[in-house]
């Protein structure tokens, strides 16, 4: 079994790499979170999770760098973190009734090489009063959160219904890149 690293400081990305590897350690990648123009909004995060492991993974080499971006995609819109608290209530308005798309990119680098995938899970709102959206802004959960919430919080209450794996809504789809970390023998099951 390989040493794994993460490539991220997010205490939510902490808490569930380690339900995989609890020996998990953690690295913050300073990248530029900026992708190709015309890229598609689907692809986006997958190539961010490639960036971050990569330019984490010198400082590992005898490690798995896993890399990871989570976005919220609604009418082929990217929804990244808001940047201030109006940001974050218009989000929230246009999640409001609607179903939306949440995309976690995953790239696992090791012994010079690696591999990647993204996974996507399918998002309910319930219809959001006016209130209800400043009341959550205020909280300050939203703030650096994709699409400005968090399943695992107080956003939970916004939340209809999903389809798909609800930690890839956290970000980080633990099931499948437990299965992709064995497929490529860097643990063991």
């Amino acid at each position: 079994m390989k040493k794994i690293v993460l490539a991220s400081a997010s205490p939510r990305r902490i808490e569930l790499i380690k339900i995989i590897a609890p020996d998990c350690g953690y690295a913050v990648a300073d990248v530029e979170e900026n992708v190709p123009a015309g890229m598609p909004a689907e692809e986006c995060p997958r190539y961010l999770a490639e960036l971050k492991a990569k330019a984490v993974a010198p400082r590992f080499p005898d490690a798995a760098v896993i890399g990871c971006d989570t976005v919220v995609i609604i009418d082929g819109k990217l929804l990244g973190k808001p940047r201030d608290e109006a940001d974050a209530a218009e989000m929230l308005r246009e999640l409001s009734g609607r179903t939306h798309t949440v995309i976690t990119g995953v790239f696992v680098a090791f012994d010079g090489s690696g591999f990647g995938f993204s996974e996507r899970t399918d998002v309910e709102f319930r219809a959001l009063r006016e209130q209800e959206i400043a009341d959550y802004v205020a909280t300050g959960e939203p703030m650096d959160k994709a699409g400005a919430y968090g399943i695992q919080g107080v956003g939970a209450t916004l939340v209809r219904r999903i389809n798909g794996d609800f930690y890839n809504v956290m970000g980080l789809p633990v099931a499948r890149l437990k299965e992709e970390l064995f497929n490529e023998h860097i643990i063991s099951r």
